[in-house]
This record gives structure tokens, C-alpha cells and sequence, in this order.
């Protein structure tokens, strides 16, 4: 009897675990791999210049706010979206200079791969920048 009923719920469970499998991950399961980026800022001032590496899940590395920088990075992943995003053409900016800071930002989030500039060039620029802060450092202070 025993066996007879092992015999039917194999492949039911054969099937349960070929569906699990098939799946596409979910964020958090992207990350549990384990985040890198290399952080490297330049023209920033104020002792805020440098290449920091910057690990999450777990946190840590070189960079100055490390714990802070993957908690902001997390609130505003979207699974779907590039929070790396560069400012999409055409997009009206206020013509507004945020200083002469420049960064690069590159390695993996979220299991995609990151090459991302940036500048403080224009209104969009900057708030591009100032939403990646504290990944990047806060220029208003």
C-alpha cells in the first residue's frame, strides 16, 4: 500500500519541482546572490572622491555608507525597472549646473549587470544623481 502511494505522489512532486523551477525569480531571490558595485567619484570635493566597492546581502566593502546604500538601493528597486537608468532623450531639464561631480557606477544588481555614468549637469542629472544618495555621495552637504 505504501509504495503504491509513493508511486503516485512522485510525480506530483516531480512536477511541483520542474514548475518551482521554471519560474522567474523574484527580486529578493536576485539579490540573495549577493549585490557588487564599484563606486568611483570624481570632482566631488570635501573628501568625498574615490573608488569604493560596495557589497549587499550580505552589506559591506569600502564604501563609506555601506549599510545606508543598500537599504536605499533596496526601497527603490522595481523588479522590471534599471534604477541605473540613464535620463530618457528628450526629457525637458531645467538648465540648472550642480557642479563639476562626475561618478561611474558598475557590477551587478539585482542579477543585471551595471555600467552607469553620471553627472551633475542639468536638473535631471542632479536628480538622477540625488536619487541614488547615499550610493552616491549627498552633494548638498
Amino acid at each position: 500500500m505504501f509504495l503504491q502511494t509513493s508511486r503516485r505522489l512522485a510525480p506530483v512532486l516531480l512536477l511541483g519541482a520542474t514548475s518551482a523551477l521554471s519560474l522567474p525569480a523574484a527580486p529578493a531571490q536576485a539579490r540573495a546572490a549577493g549585490d557588487h558595485l564599484t563606486v568611483t567619484v570624481r570632482n566631488a570635493g570635501d573628501g568625498k572622491d574615490g573608488t569604493f566597492e560596495l557589497y549587499c546581502h550580505p552589506g559591506g566593502g569600502s564604501h563609506p555608507d555601506a549599510g545606508r546604500a543598500c537599504s536605499a538601493l533596496d526601497r527603490g528597486a522595481r523588479w522590471g525597472t534599471d534604477a541605473f537608468a540613464p535620463v530618457p532623450a528628450g526629457t525637458m531639464c531645467t538648465m540648472q549646473y550642480g557642479g563639476p561631480a562626475t561618478a561611474h557606477v558598475a557590477g551587478t544588481w539585482a542579477g543585471r549587470p551595471v555600467n552607469a555614468s553620471f553627472d551633475r549637469g542639468d536638473g535631471c542629472e542632479i536628480g538622477r544623481w540625488d536619487r541614488l544618495v547615499p550610493v552616491l555621495p549627498d552633494m548638498a552637504r
